[in-house]
């Protein structure tokens, strides 16, 4: 009879268990059902006003930088401005722009910017302590465009490569070849190299050697080399032309001929007074010597 009435008294208590839940459920149900979505209406239209707010700021700022590159690059043709400088400033200009854009959002969205400065302080002298050799040549983009060197379209020799300046970027400067390939120079090996600037000048001397035999009419050779300068299209009519014996050497009396071309114009008219004075001298009969080898076979 006693095990009777405990097992009676374990079912009711699952049973009043089994009412308390379903009753939690039916209340939860009743909640879910009955949510009051309009009280979130005003939250919803708070964020998207925000969001749109935050596009409109991006795209005016997009704009305004836009706005504000042009009527520099403007003024900076006007005033004659450095076409490299130009360039680099109008970098730091619109990073300038990117940042505050950043600020004034962050502004909006009442997040403290002093905080957001002392992280990037942070930042970036962790940066600069892992990227010493990119801030070398940042600091050397600085020193060329400080000093002028070179301009972008000089032709340039340096111990790390020669070519015509097609671009001084930040961190390199960019050579274009004779045959057309591209060398990048780091800005820091730039500055702290010893650079030759071929095109600093409008003008450029052109000088042509050439040996002849001791045989061959030493004056009559001369003239022809002039003759050959004086008739090149190249040539600046207002050149001064020298030729004149360089060298008495063991097998040839070396002639060296001289004038002035425009910058432009040095390669071609290289290329071209040195075929001339050849066919020139085989026409007339001078003799260029050679080194010779004769080979004797005793039988």
């Amino acid at each position: 009879m006693l095990l009777l009435t405990t097992e009676t008294e374990g079912l009711t208590g699952q049973v009043e268990a089994l009412k308390d839940a379903a009753q939690t459920a039916e209340t939860v149900s009743k909640k879910l059902i009955t949510f009051d979505f309009e009280s979130m209406i005003p939250h919803i239209l708070n964020f998207g006003i925000k969001v749109l707010v935050i596009l409109l700021i991006w795209f005016i700022g997009k704009k305004l930088t836009k706005l504000v590159l042009h009527l520099f690059e403007k003024t900076a043709n006007y005033n004659n401005f450095d076409i490299s400088v130009t360039k680099f400033l109008m970098i730091l200009i619109q990073w300038g722009m990117y940042f505050i854009i950043v600020c004034t959002i962050l502004n909006y969205l009442n997040i403290g910017t002093t905080s957001l400065v002392a992280v990037l302080g942070s930042a970036g002298l962790a940066i600069g302590l892992a990227l010493q050799g990119s801030l070398a040549n940042f600091a050397g983009s600085v020193v060329l465009l400080v000093m002028k060197p070179f301009r972008i379209g000089d032709y340039i020799i340096t111990s790390a490569g020669e070519g015509t300046v097609k671009l001084i970027g930040l961190i390199y400067t960019t050579l274009v070849t004779v045959d057309g390939r591209e060398v990048h120079i780091p800005n820091g090996t730039m500055a702290n190299s010893n650079i030759t600037n071929v095109s600093a000048s409008p003008t450029r001397g052109v000088s042509v050697k050439v040996g002849i035999s001791y045989n061959s009419d030493l004056k009559k050779a001369k003239e022809l080399i002039e003759k050959t300068m004086r008739e090149c299209e190249y040539v600046l009519p207002d050149s001064e032309f020298r030729v004149f014996v360089s060298n008495l050497g063991a097998s040839s009396v070396d002639l060296e001929g001289r004038c002035s071309v425009a910058t432009e114009n040095y390669w071609p008219a290289t290329w071209y007074l040195t075929e001339q004075i050849k066919l020139i001298f085989d026409a007339d009969n001078i003799e260029i010597p050679f080194s010779q080898l004769d080979v004797h076979v005793k039988q």
